[in-house]
């Protein structure tokens, strides 16, 4: 029996034939269905927009949360978050902003958590207004 091990292909996808051919099928059904998207599109955008905006800004919270409260157990412990909800919320992040809330950042923001651990509670008459 041969041993192609050590017969090396230019990449992992060999010669790129299948993936070429998936590429071209793609162009094409891009082409077709877009007179019809972008009219729809256009249309759908400010329905589409709070929502994206709503989304994002939950987003936020839960990279700020993440950081402040000490990761995915820190969640769990401090706001009672199940696992199923935090990873949700990982794999929600990283669609939105192509990285784990662990290493990303946000431009312009610097978290300070041992001031935030150092911050008292607020008393219950700040509470009530």
């Amino acid at each position: 029996m041969a041993d192609f091990r050590s017969q090396r292909m230019p990449s992992p996808d060999g010669q790129g034939i299948a993936k070429g051919r998936l590429e071209k099928a793609w162009d094409s059904y891009y082409r077709a269905v877009r007179p019809v998207t972008d009219p729809l599109s256009k249309r759908l955008a400010p329905l589409l927009m709070p929502m994206a905006r709503g989304a994002t800004f939950d987003l936020l919270g839960f990279w700020i949360s993440w950081h402040m409260l000490g990761g995915f157990e820190g969640l769990q412990t401090h706001l009672g978050m199940s696992r199923s909800a935090v990873y949700r919320r990982i794999a929600l992040f990283r669609k939105v902003f192509g990285e784990h809330p662990d290493v990303y950042r946000f431009p312009g923001i610097v978290l300070d958590v041992e001031s935030f651990l150092q911050a008292e509670p607020p008393s219950e008459a700040e509470h009530a207004g």
